[in-house]
């Protein structure tokens, strides 16, 4: 099955109103110019490099987003082109990408990445955490930066009763900060969950963007990019 063909039976699988970031890293620029003439518009990168590199070789038009985890002195390199930045897993990054969007005159939309897998390894914010940053003074300075909604991932597992737990409580989270910041604020309504092997659960529980690679591409190769 080709690259068209699979994107065309996942457009046929999401509803209406959940977005496909299709995720391109380590994909060619020729790759995505494929996805992109079949109307494609939203892709998903995870490294610097890869982003602003591809960006400068692919049409303008083109939704890039970071879903990667971000270092605050990598931030000054993305601001130019990034979309939405989906990872920002502290009050420091948030700073960060807030200072350098100023000096670029744009606003930048982020989500903040809670954490709700079982592993260590993955990053965000703990929820205590991440109303903490909405409260505080430095937040409420920001500028250039509009938090859009939430991001998060689920645990590496067959385990789908985990993982639709991990997910639910993540809309759960949403629902509350909603409630309790953003009430007013329609731009907030972004819950970013769900990867190729578990994207339909995340749909289930209230998904408005997925973020599909594998399915669309297969395994990717190995390669090292990063500024």
């Amino acid at each position: 099955m080709t690259i068209i063909e699979k994107l065309d039976l996942l457009y046929h699988s999401i509803p209406r109103g959940v977005r496909m970031i299709v995720v391109s890293k380590t994909q060619s620029p020729e790759t995505i110019t494929e996805t992109y003439n079949a109307g494609h518009r939203d892709f998903g990168e995870n490294k610097v490099q890869e982003m602003i590199s591809k960006a400068a070789a692919l049409p303008p038009d083109i939704h890039w987003h970071f879903i990667g985890h971000l270092q605050t002195n990598k931030v000054k390199y993305i601001v130019p082109v990034v979309y939405m930045i989906h990872s920002i897993d502290s009050l420091k990054l948030l700073k960060e990408v807030d200072r350098e969007a100023l000096k670029a005159g744009r606003i930048i939309s982020c989500l903040l990445q809670i954490h709700i897998a079982s592993e260590e390894t993955k990053f965000g914010f703990d929820p205590v955490e991440a109303f903490g940053v909405l409260d505080s003074a430095e937040y409420r300075a920001m500028q250039n930066v509009r938090i859009r909604g939430l991001m998060g991932m689920a645990t590496f597992t067959d385990d789908t009763n985990l993982v639709r737990q991990e997910f639910r409580y993540l809309r759960e989270c949403f629902g509350r900060m909603k409630a309790e910041y953003f009430q007013a604020d329609t731009s907030f309504c972004e819950l970013s969950m769900g990867m190729s092997g578990d994207y339909s659960l995340a749909i289930e529980e209230g998904s408005t963007m997925v973020r599909i690679g594998t399915a669309i591409f297969g395994e990717r190769p190995k390669i090292k990019s990063e500024l």
